[in-house]
């Protein structure tokens, strides 16, 4: 099937209107040899040949997938270069977009974008090329197949290294000292398998948030689309397929991920994890029976037992340091600090002592684990997931 993208008429520069009277059309041909093909359609008059052909280049009619902050960042690129006549890059723009509270939804509502509401995609318009940017849905054979250059994707990855929704996060959690964004052709089916079209790599800076990581690869990636976009013929004709070696799967980051099982994670893993989620999922433990939500991480705390031989060295033990106004909580291989705690409510360290630890609070409890927090171990999930091995599964790194 061809994509009948626009209708030029060659005599005099005019431009026909589609949906030509059938009446006028006395012959159909295919034209190659060119550098676009097209459609020739010629009158009974003869006096004008009209060409239906795919645009060869820019600007581009645009039709944008996408829904949270990340992907807004890209969204906002394209309109501005739409209202940018001296760009040439953009013709016209329009949305796809999800929930109702999307800031994509917000911003093409706020700007008068035209605005279409998954799955009710209208394409009676025509589009050169579609862009997704998380959007976390399947685009359908049938949209990717309007598009004569296909759908392009804004991925902060180096793929095939971290397929999937959550790229971001896992990169973080992991400890990568590199990562990227790749611009890549969607296919249908299966998420980020498409060939690659531009690639470059970030180093992630020591000690960055997921949330922070995120805000630079959405302008970087951003960036590269605009560049895409400009030789866009070039980039797709250049195209590679993705390597099979590297494969790496980033699935949607879980409350379970919060869990902390302190005789196997490190210092550096809880570190990472806290990183990686923690302004979206507070890291959990249990305490005295009941979950508690650790608050403000602090990192890494160097603690001596020359100076304090009364710590225990048992992974959970807690200790409150009071010239930092600290909880320390004993791992794997030693101790990390927390500033505050939510436990039926939000405590700082030193309310979490009085009224917990103190040693007028520990003579009343016979408990011998009243100064541990004990690592969740549910055994039998939904699904039939052990969620104490899907923590371990990272316990390692």
């Amino acid at each position: 099937m061809w994509n009948l993208n626009y209708l030029k008429l060659i005599d005099q520069g005019r431009l026909l209107s589609q949906g030509l009277c059938s009446n006028y059309i006395t012959r159909l041909r295919q034209c190659e040899g060119s550098q676009t093909r097209g459609l020739f359609l010629l009158s009974r008059n003869k006096s004008f040949v009209t060409q239906i052909q795919s645009a060869s280049k820019p600007p581009w009619r645009v039709l944008f997938f996408g829904s949270d902050d990340f992907a807004l960042e890209s969204l906002k690129r394209l309109h501005v270069s739409r209202d940018d006549s001296k760009a040439g890059v953009i013709d016209s723009l329009e949305v796809v977009t999800l929930s109702r509270d999307a800031p994509v939804r917000k911003y093409a509502e706020q700007h008068r974008l035209p605005l279409h509401h998954w799955p009710d995609v209208d394409l009676s318009a025509q589009f050169d090329v579609g862009v997704v940017v998380s959007f976390g849905c399947l685009i359908k054979e049938n949209i990717i197949n309007k598009m004569p250059y296909g759908v392009l994707n804004v991925h902060p990855s180096l793929l095939p290294r971290w397929r999937g929704p959550a790229p971001i996060f896992h990169t973080i959690l992991h400890g990568d000292s590199v990562t990227g964004v790749t611009i890549m052709q969607i296919r249908p089916k299966r998420f980020d398998i498409g060939p690659i079209l531009q690639q470059e790599l970030y180093e992630v800076p020591k000690n960055c948030t997921a949330d922070e990581l995120g805000a630079t690869l959405a302008v970087e990636g951003s960036r590269m689309l605009m560049d895409t976009l400009k030789h866009l013929p070039e980039r797709v004709a250049n195209r590679k397929e993705q390597p099979k070696e590297g494969a790496s799967f980033a699935p949607k980051i879980s409350s379970r991920m919060a869990w902390i099982i302190w005789e196997e994670h490190s210092c550096d893993y809880i570190d990472r994890l806290f990183r990686a989620i923690g302004s979206r999922i507070p890291l959990k433990t249990m305490w005295m029976g009941n979950p508690i939500k650790l608050l403000d991480f602090v990192g890494k705390c160097n603690v001596s037992f020359a100076a304090a031989p009364y710590l225990s060295s048992v992974p959970g033990s807690v200790h409150y340091q009071k010239e930092s106004n600290t909880l320390l909580v004993h791992c794997k291989d030693g101790w990390v600090g927390f500033k505050a705690v939510n436990f039926k409510k939000r405590l700082s360290a030193a309310d979490f002592f009085n009224g917990y630890l103190h040693r007028s609070v520990l003579k009343k409890s016979p408990s011998t684990n009243t100064c541990l927090f004990q690592s969740y171990k549910e055994t039998h999930l939904p699904g039939g997931h052990d969620n104490n091995m899907l923590l371990r599964k990272n316990s390692s790194l």
